[in-house]
Protein backbone atom coordinates (compact mmCIF):
# COMPACT_ATOMS: atom_id res chain seq x y z
CA UNK A 1 0.00 0.00 0.00
CA UNK A 2 3.03 2.31 0.78
CA UNK A 3 4.85 1.22 -2.47
CA UNK A 4 7.81 0.25 -0.49
CA UNK A 5 7.68 -3.76 -1.15
CA UNK A 6 7.96 -5.02 -4.56
CA UNK A 7 5.49 -6.00 -6.74
CA UNK A 8 5.38 -9.37 -7.26
CA UNK A 9 5.20 -11.52 -9.17
CA UNK A 10 6.00 -8.43 -11.60
CA UNK A 11 8.74 -7.11 -9.79
CA UNK A 12 11.93 -9.05 -8.19
CA UNK A 13 12.82 -5.66 -7.00
CA UNK A 14 11.19 -2.36 -6.63
CA UNK A 15 11.05 -0.03 -9.61
CA UNK A 16 11.54 -3.09 -11.99
CA UNK A 17 7.94 -2.07 -13.51
CA UNK A 18 9.06 1.45 -14.07
CA UNK A 19 12.20 0.64 -15.42
CA UNK A 20 10.87 -1.97 -17.75
CA UNK A 21 8.35 0.32 -19.22
CA UNK A 22 11.12 2.97 -19.25
CA UNK A 23 13.23 0.56 -21.14
CA UNK A 24 9.83 -0.86 -23.44
CA UNK A 25 9.82 2.83 -24.22
CA UNK A 26 13.18 3.18 -24.85
CA UNK A 27 12.44 0.26 -27.36
CA UNK A 28 9.75 1.60 -28.97
CA UNK A 29 11.58 4.58 -30.00
CA UNK A 30 14.31 2.36 -31.36
CA UNK A 31 12.00 -0.12 -33.44
CA UNK A 32 10.77 3.13 -34.50
CA UNK A 33 13.76 4.21 -35.52
CA UNK A 34 14.75 1.09 -36.94
CA UNK A 35 11.32 1.09 -39.14
CA UNK A 36 12.56 4.62 -40.30
CA UNK A 37 15.98 3.47 -41.36
CA UNK A 38 14.15 0.06 -42.87
CA UNK A 39 11.84 2.05 -44.84
CA UNK A 40 14.67 4.23 -45.96
CA UNK A 41 17.11 1.01 -47.03
CA UNK A 42 13.97 -0.68 -48.46
CA UNK A 43 13.72 2.46 -50.90
CA UNK A 44 17.27 2.84 -51.52
CA UNK A 45 17.31 -0.76 -52.33
CA UNK A 46 14.48 -0.73 -54.25
CA UNK A 47 15.68 2.21 -56.44
CA UNK A 48 19.16 0.29 -56.45
CA UNK A 49 17.32 -2.90 -57.39
CA UNK A 50 16.25 -1.31 -60.09
CA UNK A 51 19.22 0.29 -61.08
CA UNK A 52 20.82 -3.05 -60.95
CA UNK A 53 17.85 -4.40 -63.48
CA UNK A 54 18.39 -1.61 -65.64
CA UNK A 55 22.19 -2.97 -65.35
CA UNK A 56 21.76 -6.39 -65.91
CA UNK A 57 18.95 -5.60 -69.06
CA UNK A 58 21.56 -3.46 -70.37
CA UNK A 59 24.33 -5.91 -70.01
CA UNK A 60 22.33 -8.87 -71.10
CA UNK A 61 21.86 -6.49 -73.95
CA UNK A 62 25.81 -5.95 -73.96
CA UNK A 63 26.60 -9.78 -73.51
CA UNK A 64 24.55 -10.57 -76.76
CA UNK A 65 26.52 -7.98 -78.61
CA UNK A 66 29.64 -9.32 -76.88
CA UNK A 67 28.72 -12.68 -77.59
CA UNK A 68 28.12 -12.02 -81.42
CA UNK A 69 31.38 -10.23 -81.12
CA UNK A 70 32.79 -12.91 -79.85
CA UNK A 71 31.50 -15.00 -82.59
CA UNK A 72 32.65 -12.86 -84.99
CA UNK A 73 36.19 -12.66 -83.11
CA UNK A 74 36.08 -16.73 -83.61
CA UNK A 75 36.08 -16.74 -86.88
CA UNK A 76 38.17 -13.49 -87.51
CA UNK A 77 40.39 -15.82 -85.01
CA UNK A 78 40.49 -18.40 -87.37
CA UNK A 79 41.15 -16.14 -90.42
CA UNK A 80 44.06 -15.07 -88.77
CA UNK A 81 45.16 -18.29 -87.55
CA UNK A 82 45.26 -19.44 -91.48
CA UNK A 83 46.64 -16.64 -92.13
CA UNK A 84 49.37 -16.36 -89.63
CA UNK A 85 49.71 -20.51 -89.99
CA UNK A 86 50.10 -19.35 -94.00
CA UNK A 87 53.04 -16.34 -93.01
CA UNK A 88 54.86 -18.59 -90.72
CA UNK A 89 55.00 -21.11 -93.24
CA UNK A 90 56.55 -18.75 -95.89
CA UNK A 91 58.76 -17.15 -93.00
CA UNK A 92 60.28 -20.59 -92.09
CA UNK A 93 60.59 -20.91 -96.43
CA UNK A 94 61.94 -17.23 -95.94
CA UNK A 95 64.16 -17.95 -92.90
CA UNK A 96 65.56 -21.24 -94.41
CA UNK A 97 66.36 -18.85 -97.24
CA UNK A 98 68.05 -16.13 -95.10
CA UNK A 99 70.01 -18.86 -93.40
CA UNK A 100 71.55 -19.81 -96.77
CA UNK A 101 71.95 -16.39 -97.84
CA UNK A 102 73.47 -15.43 -94.17
CA UNK A 103 75.84 -18.56 -94.76
CA UNK A 104 77.07 -17.27 -97.81
CA UNK A 105 77.65 -14.10 -96.38
CA UNK A 106 79.38 -15.38 -93.87
CA UNK A 107 81.57 -17.16 -95.73
CA UNK A 108 82.49 -14.08 -98.13
CA UNK A 109 82.82 -11.49 -94.81
CA UNK A 110 85.62 -14.58 -93.55
CA UNK A 111 86.83 -14.57 -97.08
CA UNK A 112 86.58 -10.67 -97.07
CA UNK A 113 88.52 -10.42 -93.47
CA UNK A 114 91.38 -12.68 -94.63
CA UNK A 115 91.95 -10.46 -97.44
CA UNK A 116 91.69 -7.22 -95.78
CA UNK A 117 93.76 -8.73 -93.00
CA UNK A 118 96.59 -9.55 -95.70
CA UNK A 119 95.78 -6.21 -96.96
CA UNK A 120 96.64 -4.92 -94.07
CA UNK A 121 100.07 -6.80 -94.12
CA UNK A 122 100.57 -5.62 -97.18
CA UNK A 123 99.88 -2.32 -95.86
CA UNK A 124 101.91 -2.38 -93.36
CA UNK A 125 104.89 -3.35 -94.95
CA UNK A 126 104.24 -0.69 -97.59
CA UNK A 127 103.72 1.83 -94.82
CA UNK A 128 107.63 0.62 -93.46
CA UNK A 129 108.81 1.05 -97.10
CA UNK A 130 107.23 4.06 -97.21
CA UNK A 131 108.69 5.64 -93.81
CA UNK A 132 112.00 4.36 -94.92
CA UNK A 133 112.20 5.57 -97.88
CA UNK A 134 110.62 9.10 -96.79
CA UNK A 135 113.07 9.19 -93.62
CA UNK A 136 116.08 8.72 -96.83
CA UNK A 137 114.71 10.80 -98.93
CA UNK A 138 114.33 13.86 -96.06
CA UNK A 139 117.30 13.17 -95.49
CA UNK A 140 118.90 13.96 -98.94
CA UNK A 141 116.19 16.49 -99.26
CA UNK A 142 118.12 17.95 -96.09
CA UNK A 143 121.81 17.78 -97.91
CA UNK A 144 120.34 18.58 -101.39
CA UNK A 145 118.54 21.73 -99.85
CA UNK A 146 122.37 22.54 -98.08
CA UNK A 147 123.97 22.39 -101.53
CA UNK A 148 121.42 24.24 -102.87
CA UNK A 149 121.89 26.87 -100.64
CA UNK A 150 125.60 26.69 -100.37
CA UNK A 151 124.99 26.53 -104.77
CA UNK A 152 123.15 29.41 -104.81
CA UNK A 153 125.77 31.34 -102.41
CA UNK A 154 128.33 30.42 -104.75
CA UNK A 155 126.03 30.94 -107.46
CA UNK A 156 125.34 34.64 -106.12
CA UNK A 157 129.42 35.29 -105.30
CA UNK A 158 130.12 34.26 -108.29
CA UNK A 159 127.49 36.14 -110.48
CA UNK A 160 128.63 39.36 -108.48
CA UNK A 161 132.25 38.54 -109.68
CA UNK A 162 130.60 38.02 -113.42
CA UNK A 163 129.23 41.37 -112.97
CA UNK A 164 132.42 42.88 -111.87
CA UNK A 165 134.40 41.30 -114.36
CA UNK A 166 131.63 42.43 -117.58
CA UNK A 167 132.36 45.97 -115.51
CA UNK A 168 135.84 45.84 -115.80
CA UNK A 169 135.79 44.79 -119.46
CA UNK A 170 133.22 47.52 -120.51
CA UNK A 171 135.38 49.45 -118.50
CA UNK A 172 138.57 49.13 -119.86
CA UNK A 173 136.81 48.70 -123.40
CA UNK A 174 135.33 52.12 -122.81
CA UNK A 175 138.74 53.33 -121.69
CA UNK A 176 140.66 52.30 -124.60
CA UNK A 177 138.07 53.81 -127.61
CA UNK A 178 138.09 57.05 -125.46
CA UNK A 179 141.72 56.79 -125.57
CA UNK A 180 142.08 55.88 -129.07
CA UNK A 181 139.65 59.06 -129.78
CA UNK A 182 141.27 61.65 -127.58
CA UNK A 183 144.38 60.58 -129.34
CA UNK A 184 142.76 61.36 -133.01
CA UNK A 185 141.38 64.49 -131.53
CA UNK A 186 144.62 65.41 -130.10
CA UNK A 187 146.56 64.88 -132.94
CA UNK A 188 143.74 66.41 -135.34
CA UNK A 189 144.36 69.27 -133.18
CA UNK A 190 148.14 69.71 -133.28
CA UNK A 191 147.70 69.01 -137.80
CA UNK A 192 145.24 72.24 -137.03
CA UNK A 193 147.35 74.49 -134.99
CA UNK A 194 149.71 73.99 -137.89
CA UNK A 195 147.17 74.54 -140.79
CA UNK A 196 146.09 78.06 -138.68
CA UNK A 197 149.17 78.86 -138.69
CA UNK A 198 150.33 78.58 -142.31
CA UNK A 199 147.26 79.94 -142.85
CA UNK A 200 147.84 83.28 -140.78
CA UNK A 201 150.72 83.64 -142.98
CA UNK A 202 151.11 85.78 -145.99
CA UNK A 203 151.84 82.68 -148.50
CA UNK A 204 147.96 81.34 -147.51
CA UNK A 205 145.89 79.96 -150.26
CA UNK A 206 142.35 78.94 -150.87
CA UNK A 207 143.12 74.82 -150.49
CA UNK A 208 144.55 75.73 -146.88
CA UNK A 209 141.66 77.05 -145.67
CA UNK A 210 139.68 73.88 -147.31
CA UNK A 211 141.84 71.85 -145.76
CA UNK A 212 141.10 73.74 -142.01
CA UNK A 213 137.01 73.26 -142.17
CA UNK A 214 137.68 69.70 -142.90
CA UNK A 215 140.15 69.22 -140.05
CA UNK A 216 137.43 71.08 -137.70
CA UNK A 217 134.73 68.49 -139.17
CA UNK A 218 136.64 65.92 -138.15
CA UNK A 219 137.23 66.92 -134.87
CA UNK A 220 133.65 68.02 -134.45
CA UNK A 221 132.80 64.49 -135.28
CA UNK A 222 135.02 62.42 -133.72
CA UNK A 223 134.01 64.64 -130.14
CA UNK A 224 130.38 63.91 -130.58
CA UNK A 225 131.38 60.31 -131.24
CA UNK A 226 133.25 60.17 -128.11
CA UNK A 227 130.48 61.45 -126.28
CA UNK A 228 128.38 58.84 -127.89
CA UNK A 229 130.71 56.16 -127.10
CA UNK A 230 131.11 57.10 -123.03
CA UNK A 231 127.17 57.25 -122.51
CA UNK A 232 126.61 54.11 -124.16
CA UNK A 233 129.22 52.62 -122.59
CA UNK A 234 128.02 53.95 -118.84
CA UNK A 235 124.43 52.72 -120.52
CA UNK A 236 126.12 49.34 -120.57
CA UNK A 237 128.01 49.42 -117.40
CA UNK A 238 124.54 50.71 -115.48
CA UNK A 239 122.60 47.43 -117.45
CA UNK A 240 125.19 45.22 -116.33
CA UNK A 241 125.17 46.30 -112.35
CA UNK A 242 121.41 45.88 -112.23
CA UNK A 243 121.69 42.78 -113.69
CA UNK A 244 121.07 42.66 -117.51
CA UNK A 245 122.41 39.48 -119.92
CA UNK A 246 123.91 39.80 -123.16
CA UNK A 247 125.41 43.45 -122.38
CA UNK A 248 129.55 42.21 -123.16
CA UNK A 249 129.61 43.60 -126.44
CA UNK A 250 131.81 47.12 -128.01
CA UNK A 251 130.12 49.33 -128.88
CA UNK A 252 130.21 50.22 -133.10
CA UNK A 253 132.34 52.70 -133.66
CA UNK A 254 132.33 54.85 -136.88
CA UNK A 255 135.70 55.04 -138.75
CA UNK A 256 135.79 58.70 -139.94
CA UNK A 257 138.46 59.09 -142.54
CA UNK A 258 141.33 61.82 -141.68
CA UNK A 259 141.30 64.96 -144.13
Amino acid sequence: ETNTLPFHPFENQQGDILRMGKEHQVLKEQLREAEEKFEQLQSRSLEEIGALEELLKKSIEETKVSQNELDWFHQDSETQMKKWQQEKKENRENLKALRGTAKKHSDTNERYLKAIEDKEKQYNVCLNTFLETSNQFANEKGKLEELIKKSQDNSQECEKRAIKAEVSVLQTWKETEIWKLKGAIAKAEGNLRVLKALNSSASATPVLKSQIDSWEIFISNVKKQLEKVEAEYEEKIEQVKNGARDCLSKVEIVDFPHP
